[in-house]
């Protein structure tokens, strides 16, 4: 099984090109256990009304437009914790897209869970946010470092200062996402210059970096730009799609 990194930009469609391969997984595990159609636990956090509404609709629901399956969603306001419940009886985890802080606190208590059930088989995929937390040590926001602009302010996830954090620890390289389309391929790359990071991915809206025992492999439409810490330098190449 996998984990799943996903650049952003949601369709209702669900992007077949970029999760078939994740719910192809799901069910693998579910037939495991003996059920037909995999319960996919659905992680959202809510804070300032962020992701919208119609997000936090459609979004679930989108994966059934891509194979069978039932999605089991848990919506939780900023500043709450997710229960423990949420990690029962599924056969792949979902992590959505929002303020990504506000769900890097929401999962605390959950992170030695998920790492067991995702070392143990249970497919994993990060949207934006989701992916951002699924590293080692995760970028979760911040738009300046030492005071000095590295990306856009408004990818800046209310933070001002880059704040790089213990995430996860599901894949070890950090990640940043919507890098085409927000600009913040420069954040991973001035993060890996200050040493916050050991260089990183940073992915593209519908596009997704899937990391598995057998190696990785990019999905979807654009691409996954890698960002390597060298004694020449720091170095920006990309994986293609």
């Amino acid at each position: 099984m996998s984990v799943h990194l996903l650049g952003g930009g949601w369709s209702p469609d669900g992007d077949p090109g970029v999760t078939s391969t994740f719910l192809a997984e799901a069910a693998a595990r579910a037939a495991g256990s003996g059920r037909v159609v995999p319960r996919i636990g659905v992680l959202l956090v809510v804070e300032d009304d962020t992701p919208s509404a119609e997000y936090r609709a459609i979004f679930p629901e989108s994966f059934r437009a891509v194979a069978a399956c039932e999605p089991v969603t848990t919506i939780v306001d900023g500043g709450e914790d997710f229960p423990p419940s949420v990690l029962t009886d599924i056969d792949g985890l979902v992590i959505g897209g929002g303020l990504t802080p506000a769900y890097h606190a929401a999962v605390d208590p959950l992170v030695e869970e998920i790492r067991l059930l995702v070392a143990d088989g249970l497919p994993y995929l990060g949207f934006s946010a989701g992916a951002m937390i699924a590293a080692d040590r995760a970028i979760v926001g911040g738009w300046r470092i030492n005071g000095i602009p590295v990306c856009p302010e408004e990818t800046s996830e209310d933070l001002d200062e880059v704040t790089v954090v213990e995430g996860l620890g599901l894949v070890d390289l950090a990640v940043d996402v919507h890098a085409a389309q927000w600009g913040t391929l420069s954040r991973l790359v001035a993060a890996t210059e200050a040493g916050l990071v050991d260089g990183g991915v940073a992915i593209d809206e519908r596009t997704a970096l899937v990391v598995g025992d057998a190696g990785f492999a990019v999905l979807g439409q654009g691409s996954v730009w890698q960002v390597l810490d060298e004694p020449a330098g720091v170095i920006v190449g990309t994986l293609g799609a």
